[in-house]
């Protein structure tokens, strides 16, 4: 069902994959909408091998979802445009999973703080402040990852210093 990336040399280990998920803030969500492919920012927490974001009860993510769960995830971690060699030295990340609501409040609680502390470490108190003021207006979503895939500019397998 997934490719293989026909430029194997390219390929991230799964630890870049790793790394990447969890040093970056922010990815390119994509999910499959009435008419079109529905794609948008997203800030995220990757955690024990799983996505996470925090979404409204209802909306174009919601109604999405409840009709196809299958989902991408796109995050850019570096694009360095270098103008002399017409291109850019770029390393990114796509996974592809299956998104589904949490349901449990125990969890839903325990990730929408993971994902607070992850943008807002060392500020507890403020985080239950905003969590219970919102929680009940909120949905927690999780993507159950079905593929991962890294890919680096072709420069950058010769020579990783020259970021």
């Amino acid at each position: 069902m997934f490719r293989e990336l026909r430029h194997k040399n390219q390929e991230l280990s799964s630890q870049e994959i790793e790394e990447i998920l969890l040093r970056n803030t922010s990815g390119v969500f994509a999910l499959a909408g009435e008419d079109y492919p529905y794609a948008y920012p997203m800030s995220y927490l990757y955690f024990e091998g799983r996505l996470y974001f925090h979404c409204e009860k209802k909306g174009h993510k919601i109604d999405h979802l409840k009709n196809n769960d299958r989902v991408s995830f796109c995050v850019v971690d570096q694009d360095r445009v270098v103008a002399d060699e017409f291109t850019s030295y770029y390393k990114s990340v796509i996974l592809f999973g299956r998104a589904s609501i949490i349901e449990d409040e125990k969890k839903k609680l325990e990730m929408i703080r993971l994902l607070s502390d992850k943008f807002s470490p060392g500020r507890e108190e403020r985080r239950e402040e905003i969590i219970n003021k919102y929680f009940s207006a909120l949905e927690m979503i999780e993507v159950e990852v079905e593929h991962l895939q890294g890919k680096q500019a072709a420069e950058l397998v010769s020579s990783p210093q020259s970021l």
